[in-house]
């Protein structure tokens, strides 16, 4: 998933200052939060052209293209236009081309993202990715994800994916109900997202994530076990949980603000739990609130963020951070093309970061994981500290700050005290 635009979109919340309780799990984000409105929130910019020599080790790249717009998707997306994807493509190298006059990019992880860059032909990825392997030194590179979605994984596509170099996939199932899967508008059904899980198998990819939703309308606990544990006969390596929220500008919002749709914690909550206690029994380490690995197979690249290390973002919409700059591509592929084959930069926004918001995306990110926050980070809300050790929330291992089962339910609420 796009953890570039979650980091952003968190600290739009913070700007916003909520203070309900919800639950500790990854939003969809629109392209509002994304732009943020604190008051050295992004302005309109294109002064991000200098050199550095800060060596950038994690690329994003943004496809935006997808067969259907599913009603809930707040990234920017837009429907696949055959007459201007190859124009496209060629613009997304000529990007990455002009970062590498800027920045010293020596990618350890590369993630394509969307969109759904799987809506790409055959021909059109094999451009792109044998364009990128062309134009960047990959030696240090030990994780490349692509998100894929089952009505446009194909045989000839997973064996050219494999041959590029392409050595994860994340797979967007959703969820195995074909009932559920018409509600979200998704393109494939419960059989045709095991043959693509299978297709991806045959074709060498040793690496396969499965996305599925929970907290959907009308979803049942007994419904989501069913998920859980068919993701689970599959043996993929990765398995993350998302819980659907609410975003502006997409079709779910306009049915929950008439009331169609309403949101339920208590059952989000019951079906984190279920998910927690399922898939941990089955073998997958809880490594974040909403991703569960085998061993060995935590996402590299999400990581990266949660840690708070620079990367670079390709494409349209696509945030970059770099030090105590972050920048944002514009939102419209088009224009992003005109732009980059122009030769003119395609940011459309940009913001000077302070250390006080780093530090607040690194508390709250790094609380999402296991391993917690040092308690050094925390000294200054000792008291804070304490109270939610003593109500169950947090617990000290290690010289660290870590949530408990019961706190990760309540994980933006536990950070919100700290920022």
């Amino acid at each position: 998933m796009d953890w570039e635009g979650i980091v952003c979109a968190w600290m739009d919340r913070r700007a916003q200052n909520k203070k309900e309780v919800k639950i500790g799990i990854r939003t969809m984000n629109s392209e509002a939060e994304l732009m943020g409105d604190g008051e050295n929130v992004q302005r309109p910019t294109s002064n991000v052209q200098h050199r550095t020599s800060e060596v950038v080790s994690h690329l994003y790249v943004h496809i935006p293209f997808c067969a259907r717009i599913c009603p809930y998707c707040a990234f920017y997306k837009e429907r696949a236009d055959s007459s201007q994807a190859q124009r496209f493509c060629e613009a997304l190298l000529r990007e990455i081309e002009d970062v590498q006059d800027r920045f010293a990019l020596r990618p350890e992880t590369i993630f394509f993202g969307g969109g759904t860059p799987t809506a790409l032909t055959t021909a059109q990825l094999g451009f792109l990715l044998g364009g990128l392997r062309d134009l960047l030194d990959l030696s240090r590179l030990t994780e490349w994800t692509l998100e894929a979605n089952p009505g446009s994984v194909s045989q000839r596509k997973a064996a050219l994916l494999r041959e590029m170099g392409v050595s994860r996939i994340s797979l967007g199932v959703q969820s195995w109900d074909d009932d559920l899967l018409k509600l979200l508008g998704r393109e494939h059904n419960a059989a045709q997202a095991e043959a693509s899980f299978q297709i991806l198998r045959d074709a060498g990819l040793a690496n396969v994530s499965i996305d599925l939703m929970f907290g959907l309308p009308g979803q049942t606990l007994e419904q989501w076990k069913a998920d859980l544990e068919k993701t689970i006969t599959l043996r993929p390596d990765h398995i993350s949980t998302y819980c659907l929220t609410y975003e502006e500008d997409t079709e779910f919002f306009l049915r929950h603000s008439r009331g169609e749709f309403r949101e339920d914690p208590e059952s989000d909550a019951q079906f984190l739990e279920t998910a927690m206690r399922t898939l941990e029994r089955a073998g997958y380490e809880h490594y974040e609130i909403s991703n569960y690995a085998r061993p060995g197979f935590a996402s590299a690249h999400n990581r990266g963020y949660w840690a708070g290390h620079d990367y670079l973002g390709i494409g349209p919409s696509a945030f970059s951070t770099v030090g105590m700059r972050r920048w944002q591509n514009v939102c419209d592929y088009r224009a992003y093309s005109d732009r980059i084959l122009a030769g003119e930069p395609a940011v459309g926004s940009t913001e000077i970061l302070t250390p006080e918001m780093k530090r607040g995306e690194r508390i709250a990110l790094s609380l999402r994981t296991r391993n917690g926050i040092p308690s050094k980070e925390l000294s200054q809300w000792s008291k804070e500290s304490r109270e939610f050790v003593d109500l169950g929330l947090l617990r000290e291992a290690n010289g660290n700050f870590v949530l408990t089962p019961r706190g990760k339910l309540l994980a933006d609420s536990v950070a919100e005290a700290f920022v």
